[in-house]
């Protein structure tokens, strides 16, 4: 998939519901859970939306 592809535009909608869900779309198992993880433990400090943004922009920027 390239940038901008119909495949990473379903994937950064995905994450933006659920941090990791879009790697989760994309086939990238260990991104997938270490953003959901992350995302989890920082929403705790108010932080999870960073982790949140990275995980929409990461899918949506990835080239695979």
């Amino acid at each position: 998939m390239s940038q901008g592809s119909a495949g990473n535009v379903i994937a950064a909608v995905c994450s933006f519901f659920i941090p990791g869900l879009g790697q989760l779309v994309q086939g990238r198992l260990l991104m997938a859970i270490f953003q959901f993880c992350l995302a989890a433990v920082l929403w705790f400090f108010w932080l999870g939306w960073l982790i949140h943004l990275w995980s929409i922009i990461d899918a949506a920027r990835w080239k695979g």
